[in-house]
């Protein structure tokens, strides 16, 4: 009788069938997980594998996603709808007195955002050794989050509100966000990418509810009682709903110290560097988020340019995200049957987001409805990228959790990247200030007249659009090659591996 010790995880690995091999010409490196497998503080019996819950379904599944949805709601939704917020602060005396008010106060929401894309990559190595710790991280978020919004309600300090309102509520965030989507490989293996799809539509929920309720406080109480109340309410909102948000298989102490586990060696995720494939994912999700940022940034602005008013052009990014929510579920649900099929939803929405952007945008984007359609459709075809994730992440990770969050955290990386640089790219290419990118330039009765007039969208504002309109379409296009480019290679290797399969078992006959 054998007398080697086994951690949880790795009964309930052995439990399972084996995975296989993926069906294309990837190659991973060897990810066998790295676990401690002695010094388990209960050495006298081994868990069950079937008393803990299944995976893909069940209540317990289904309140870990439903919880996990309300944070990325939560989390990535404030600063997406921070613009309402900025068009207050613009307005209002208590702020725009201060020094450097209108270059400071746009920069809050961009920076909330792009610290949690640009953390990523050194919080996940700490989730991974530490997942004791995850727990913990999450409340001292959600913490963070609340103090730095509540404190914020009191002051009218542009750099202290930027510095808890932007940084602060950031970290805070990311610790709360981090965590609960580590777990998210636990619960989900065969649905993961329609998992993914429906938590990254959290995104786009918010985006469309948080701008609403923000706008509707601010006509009542004020930009500090608002974000008072929001800090307020994002307590009562998680609090009850933190305990769902936990790991599906137990980690391991030692003599009552937590035990740091390295799963998902370092050799593995070195191999990546020489990875094509991962180049090309990474490549390619760095030139989409150049370009994905953009029309989110300027739409509101370009409605402002059509004569339309202030609430008309806020209904454009709640057009976008309706879509997102749309495209992110779908694409993450046709993710999970093949690498094959995600090369062809990349490839095409990437491409087809392309063509939207210098058709819908460029041509017909001269009336409401025409720039509607357009907000739809790019949110429909662009947001769901994220939600195939995963399904190109199962080539290289082989369903380890730590894996699938240390390349998580990667491509967040380089989307965080490309969220802060396109602001002032952008901004560059329009010619208006980079500092007050969302709030409108007025326009005169001749000029309204102009923009109704307009037979093309590149030639709306005088044309101040086109470089931008151009410049996105462009990056989508050349995202979409680069995944095309990617799956001709690699059907031409697999092409080539069977022939090389096929003459040697013709040399053994």
């Amino acid at each position: 009788m054998s007398n080697s010790k086994h951690t949880p995880e790795s009964i309930e690995l052995t439990s399972r069938p084996p995975f296989p091999a993926p069906a294309l010409n990837v190659t991973p490196a060897a990810t066998t997980p790295d676990l401690p497998e002695a010094g388990l503080a209960n050495n006298s019996s081994e868990p069950n594998p079937s008393l803990l819950h299944p995976v893909d379904g069940g209540f317990h599944a289904w309140a870990f996603l439903g919880a996990s949805f309300l944070i990325e709601a939560i989390v990535w939704g404030f600063p997406d709808a921070f613009g309402v917020f900025l068009d207050a602060y613009l307005t209002d005396p208590a702020y725009t007195s201060h020094p450097h008010a209108s270059s400071l106060l746009p920069l809050i929401g961009p920076i909330a955002s792009g610290i949690v894309y640009c953390v990523a990559p050194f919080l996940s190595p700490l989730i991974n050794r530490y997942p004791n710790y995850r727990r913990t991280a999450m409340y001292v978020g959600l913490l963070l989050c609340w103090a730095s919004l509540f404190a914020a309600s009191y002051t009218t300090n542009v750099v202290i509100l930027l510095a808890l309102q932007g940084v602060v509520y950031a970290f805070g965030a990311a610790l709360l966000y981090f965590p609960s989507l580590s777990y998210l490989a636990e619960w989900f293996i065969n649905l993961r990418g329609f998992a993914n799809g429906v938590l990254f539509a959290g995104t786009g929920v918010g985006g469309v509810v948080l701008p609403l309720t923000i706008s509707k406080l601010l006509s009542m109480y004020g930009p500090n009682v608002t974000v008072r109340i929001l800090s307020v309410g994002i307590v009562v909102l998680l609090l009850p709903l933190m305990p769902f948000v936990k790991g599906r298989i137990p980690v391991g102490h030692v003599a009552g110290h937590v035990q740091p586990v390295s799963r998902g060696s370092s050799n593995s995720v070195k191999s990546w560097m020489g990875s094509y494939f991962f180049w090309m994912l990474l490549v390619a999700n760095t030139i989409q988020s150049f370009a994905y940022f953009v029309p989110i940034l300027w739409l509101p602005t370009f409605a402002s340019t059509l004569n339309l008013d202030s609430t008309t052009s806020s209904a454009t990014l709640a057009m976008f995200h309706t879509g997102s929510v749309i495209g992110r579920l779908t694409m993450g649900y046709l993710s999970d049957s093949s690498l094959k099929q995600c090369f062809i939803l990349a490839s095409s929405t990437l491409l087809a987001t392309s063509v939207t952007i210098f058709v819908l945008w460029g041509v017909f984007s001269t009336n409401l409805a025409g720039l509607f359609s357009f907000c739809i459709i790019y949110g429909l075809l662009a947001g769901g990228w994220p939600s195939l994730w995963s399904g190109f992440g199962k080539g290289l990770t082989l369903n380890d959790p730590t894996l699938s969050m240390t390349l998580f955290g990667i491509l967040l990386f380089t989307r965080g990247i490309g969220n802060i640089a396109s602001t002032p790219l952008s901004a560059a290419l329009t010619g208006f200030s980079s500092a007050s990118p969302t709030t409108s330039f007025s326009t005169n009765s001749s000029s309204s007249s102009s923009q109704m007039s307009a037979k093309l969208g590149f030639n709306i504002a005088g044309g101040r659009f086109a470089s931008t309109i151009l410049y996105a379409g462009t990056c989508f296009a050349g995202a979409g090659m680069i995944v095309l480019f990617g799956w001709g290679r690699e059907v031409y290797y697999h092409h080539r591996h069977r022939q090389s399969a096929g003459a040697a078992s013709e040399n053994v006959m």
